[in-house]
């Protein structure tokens, strides 16, 4: 170009001929890139050791969240088709979204369908957002006449624009502090690890650790900083608040994620069942105070938004187990998401509520392996038993402290299942259910689930491998 500006005929003869010709070369050359982008993006993600981070979600207003839990009871969700067009844009760009945040754009026609609702009912949108492997856009919605909710819901099953139409419904995990509370040890404490040994998981760390199995905690947010868990962190997300601080005070999501894959630091600390495993720490939950929504102090919630916002951020990083170690009321769209993780070989293990009701999400939805502790009132055999009663794990702050509830139960299970994908990343939800069967113990008063066991079904005479070198 140095040439041409010397030589300004020949400058303007490119400006006028060659260089709108360069241009259309140029942006057909882009539009191709970008539809095989589109195309390569997906196994491009799954090539590398951690996917890439695609731009499907938005990030929630915490101002929108608490008028949510402050109208929790006059809340819905719908979702309405987002038609093929809807192209999802490259990483890093921020143009097209809905309400302009970065993700995949709703198509017009499923904004509009959205702005057809609000007009034909008494809804206002509070929020909503594209789920792109669903193919629908999703909005909660308000209902904001004298009409009661659940009339507004009726009138809406039967519209045909409306795919999903239910209520914004709430979750609670289930762990709770135990009686020996301990939030200042500092030394090594695997010798107080008596779950570990209950479930015979040293013997199994000697064939497998869960090497780099991602393993998605939907919970409370998780002390990323605390020394067992350095290293173990691939990826952090808050859906609640967006307060780094308050998410490394989350409590019951460092306990969740001390089960699974604590790793001590210079021999110092506890050891998880995957001590090799990554976590991918999405917050969907907060803690909740006792005077709201009728929670227990100390218990935390989530809503049908920030968990179908954290099950789909699972989906987008290719999870191999996720983890959700609570528990509340059959919800369509959830269990849409949980079906097209099951469907894409994802493991999911979720926690039994305390009145065993197998119909609650998420072990309601069929193929979710669901957990509960040892000696619970739960005989039904499609349930797993694992410890869950003074449960030693991580504190925030990097503290150690004593847990207990199906939550933990729930880690010690997904700690298991990252055992086995380490071992062969081709098991299906159905294999993994079947070796944790096959594995229980019943040599003991209560039966457990036996790591060790598990992975025999998968490493062939593994445990008498290991009997014999003890």
């Amino acid at each position: 170009m140095d040439r041409l500006a010397a030589r300004p005929a020949l400058a303007s003869s490119w400006e006028k001929t060659v260089k709108p010709i360069e241009r259309m070369r140029v942006g057909s050359a882009l539009k191709r890139c970008a539809r095989l982008t589109c195309l390569l993006l997906p196994l491009f993600a799954a090539c590398t050791e951690m996917p890439l981070i695609p731009p499907s979600n938005f990030e929630i207003d915490p101002a929108a969240l608490e008028e949510m839990n402050a109208h929790g009871d006059r809340m819905i969700i719908v979702t309405v088709a987002n038609p093929s067009e809807s192209v999802p844009m490259l990483a890093g760009t921020t143009g097209g979204a809905y309400d302009g945040a970065p993700g995949y754009a709703a198509y017009g026609s499923a904004r509009a369908t959205v702005a057809e609702l609000e007009r034909d009912y008494p809804v206002r949108q509070v929020t909503a957002w594209p789920i792109m492997p669903l193919q629908v856009h999703c909005a909660v919605l308000e209902v904001t006449g004298k009409e009661s909710r659940e009339d507004v819901l009726a009138r809406l099953a039967h519209d045909r624009r409306v795919k999903i139409a239910q209520p914004l419904q709430s979750f609670r995990t289930l762990g709770t502090v135990g009686t020996l509370a301990a939030p200042n040890y500092d030394g090594n404490y695997v010798d107080l690890e008596r779950g570990l040994k209950d479930i015979d998981a040293f013997a199994a760390q000697r064939i497998s650790q869960g090497k780099d199995v991602r393993v998605a905690v939907i919970d409370t947010g998780i002390d990323v900083s605390h020394p067992d868990l350095a290293g173990r962190i691939a990826l952090s997300r808050d859906f609640v608040d967006h307060d780094p601080s308050r998410f490394d005070r989350d409590a019951h999501g460092t306990a969740v994620a001390g089960v699974i894959a604590a790793n001590p630091s210079n021999g110092r600390g506890i050891i998880g069942v995957a001590p090799g495993a990554k976590i991918l720490a999405l917050k969907a939950c907060w803690q909740q105070s006792a005077a709201n929504q009728g929670a227990p102090a100390g218990v935390s919630v989530c809503n049908s938004l920030t968990l179908a916002e954290a099950l789909t951020v699972a989906i987008d990083l290719h999870a191999q187990v996720v983890n959700l170690s609570l528990s509340g009321p059959p919800d369509p769209l959830l269990t849409q998401l949980i079906e097209y993780l099951l469907r894409h070989g994802a493991i999911v293990v979720g926690a039994m509520p305390p009145n065993g009701d197998l119909r609650a999400f998420p072990v309601g939805v069929p193929q979710v392996i669901a957990a509960d502790v040892v000696g619970s009132g739960s005989k039904s055999s499609a349930v797993i038993h694992a410890p869950g009663r003074d449960v030693l794990t991580l504190a925030p702050g990097g503290h150690y402290d004593f847990k207990s509830g199906s939550s933990f139960s729930t880690a010690y299970v997904s700690g298991i299942a990252a055992l086995l994908l380490a071992l062969d990343p081709q098991l299906d939800a159905d294999q993994v259910l079947a070796a944790l069967k096959a594995s229980v113990n019943h040599a003991g008063a209560v039966p457990t689930v036996n790591a060790c066991n598990a992975l025999a079904a998968v490493v062939l005479n593994a445990c008498a491998t290991l009997s014999a070198t003890r």
